[in-house]
């Protein structure tokens, strides 16, 4: 089966990005492993299906992969490569695209600047929808990793999200800390962990180890989750600026009940077809 793609990133955060809507797609996990590996394959943190929608809510489907081959419902900044991975192929000229995620509706702005915005919906606060095996919610968490105390907030963006706040990211236990905790059994569904550096009121440095890739350049949703965690302990004030190791994103957050807004680029890398 030969199959063309386009290679992407945002800031840093790679993909790789299939039409299946022009061409018939069947992956299972062992092939987009074969095509994440970056010895082997093409290289991704993610793989992103482009379908048909199956609402009339919605323009398209957007599904992801992590490069171990599991499925998962939300990507921040695979939804930016997604919205410009359609215009640029022309299967929508719309400024703004409504497509459905497993995690639900996601509308995606073209921003004049070239820049793309992406609603991310409403944070979900409570621990049976993070998920996190805590009976009630609590601004900080804790739970001990190789016998240290850790404290984490939590909150899902359609994915699961800890993130712990430290003085230096630049020293911060990303690789040992992030690993334990990504998969410790707190989190049913294992979680993205992000380690927070707050700078001021309206920007922080952010780490992410991401759930199936590990340690990611930039990881949309979990800038998300940091700036409402953030918000939320009184740390930080909308808009903020944050900074990952590949980039920034601009993220604004009114409140509970309120949906969260990222904006920041995509880049498409080049295209190629591969043979599975």
């Amino acid at each position: 089966m030969k199959i063309n793609f386009t290679k992407m990133h945002g800031l840093g955060n790679d993909f790789i990005v299939i039409d299946a809507i022009n061409q018939a797609i069947s992956l299972n996990e062992e092939q987009i492993r074969f095509m994440a590996n970056r010895h082997f394959g093409i290289g991704c943190d993610q793989l992103l299906l482009v379908e048909n929608a199956q609402s009339n809510s919605a323009d398209f489907r957007y599904r992801i992969f992590n490069a171990d081959g599991s499925e998962v419902s939300q990507c921040g900044n695979g939804a930016r490569c997604f919205a410009r991975f359609v215009r640029e192929k022309g299967l929508s000229e719309k400024k703004e695209i409504p497509v459905e995620t497993g995690a639900g509706l996601l509308v995606l702005h073209h921003e004049e600047n070239g820049d793309l915005t992406v609603n991310m919906g409403i944070p979900h606060h409570s621990p049976s929808e993070i998920p996190i095996n805590f009976e009630q919610e609590q601004l900080l968490y804790e739970v001990e990793i190789d016998d240290n105390p850790q404290q984490f907030g939590a909150v899902s963006l359609g994915n699961p999200h800890a993130v712990l706040q430290v003085e230096d990211i630049d020293d911060a236990p990303v690789a040992q800390v992030g690993k334990q905790l990504e998969s410790h059994p707190l989190f049913p569904e294992r979680a993205n962990i992000g380690f927070m550096q707050v700078i001021s009121a309206h920007h922080l440095r952010l780490r992410v180890y991401e759930r199936g890739a590990a340690e990611t350049m930039a990881c949309g949703s979990g800038a998300c989750g940091a700036v409402v965690i953030g918000i939320e302990r009184g740390l930080l004030t909308s808009p903020v600026k944050v900074e990952l190791p590949g980039g920034q994103l601009m993220i604004s957050w009114q409140g509970r009940s309120q949906p969260v807004f990222m904006s920041g680029p995509a880049t498409i890398v080049f295209d190629g077809t591969i043979e599975i």
